[in-house]
């Protein structure tokens, strides 16, 4: 995926220097022009960081928790992907959103730079989901294998070296989760972290509904931790992509939802190939307050 490399080009373009998908940045102006309403909810993620996760703990808040409700759709329907485009517009989601009554909830991966303006001057609130980079690339390299778009990620250590080399889609996450770290102050952005919620889901949960200013009553409580465990998720086809036709994703060569652990990057990376990311990973991260953990 080195951008000398024809291949890459094939399958991304870059956007103000960011690879993103070739049939995204297609029509990137209407992304850009995008216009948001007040009382969009955006939930923003580095890919592979728990974004379904938290748009269905989301989805279930605004619906006082209505089970049935949430099996009526898909999740990519009732939580639109902003910049996502295919080629027979089954995925457009500006078109979903479009057609989307309030209150919206909006799934993005862009950085708050590359975020429409639209949603900055409406004064919306964001949710970001941060997740440690190992599991990160662990999770990403089995997506590039299991959905159409990406091109053959090669062996682990390669992919490795392009995500720390920020040619993948959506480029540097260290970038990405710094840029959204900085807007921590902003009492509109709520930051969450993966390991947090896979740690005391209850607590984190919590903290989305005091951001909402929403009250939890402890049946909903319940419910929400319920509905959003990992194993309901991966076993639920309004969750697990399982919806999708073969061709876009194909769970024969890896699930949607694959583990959703902490640590399982381990399982992949050599003590070689860790030594090498973890001097990158600090000097990535120098001067950042920002703390990760890579295990629990």
């Amino acid at each position: 995926m080195d951008p000398s490399n024809p291949e890459y080009y094939e399958y991304f373009k870059e956007v103000h220097g960011i690879p993103i998908y070739k049939d995204f940045a297609k029509y990137w102006n209407n992304v850009e022009a995008f216009q948001a309403r007040p009382d969009d909810l955006v939930i923003a993620t580095y890919p592979k960081s728990g974004t379904t996760w938290v748009s269905e703990i989301v989805y279930m808040i605004y619906n006082e928790g209505d089970v049935e409700k949430c099996k009526k759709e898909a999740i990519f329907d009732r939580v639109p992907f902003l910049e996502c485009r295919d080629v027979d517009d089954f995925l457009n989601g500006i078109k979903k959103l479009e057609g989307t009554p309030s209150p919206r909830i909006v799934k993005t991966h862009l950085s708050p730079e590359l975020l429409p303006a639209s949603f900055w001057e409406k004064n919306c609130k964001m949710i970001c989901v941060c997740r440690n980079p190992k599991d990160v690339a662990v999770s990403y390299y089995h997506f590039f294998q299991m959905a159409a778009g990406h091109p053959n990620p090669g062996s682990f250590p390669e992919f490795v070296e392009n995500f720390m080399q920020a040619q993948v889609p959506y480029g540097s996450w260290y970038k990405h989760v710094k840029s959204w770290w900085e807007k921590r102050t902003n009492p509109r952005v709520l930051i969450l972290f993966y390991e947090d919620m896979k740690q005391d889901i209850r607590k984190e949960v919590m903290k989305v509904f005091q951001f909402l200013e929403r009250k939890p009553s402890k049946e909903l409580m319940d419910k929400i931790a319920q509905h959003t465990s990992f194993q309901e998720m991966k076993n639920n086809p309004y969750t697990n992509y399982t919806t999708l036709p073969e061709e876009v994703m194909n769970h024969k060569v890896s699930p949607f939802m694959r583990k959703g652990i902490t640590g399982d990057w381990k399982n992949y990376f050599t003590v070689a190939l860790n030594e090498r990311f973890d001097k990158h990973y600090e000097q990535q991260m120098k001067g950042s307050t920002m703390k990760f953990r890579m295990e629990i």
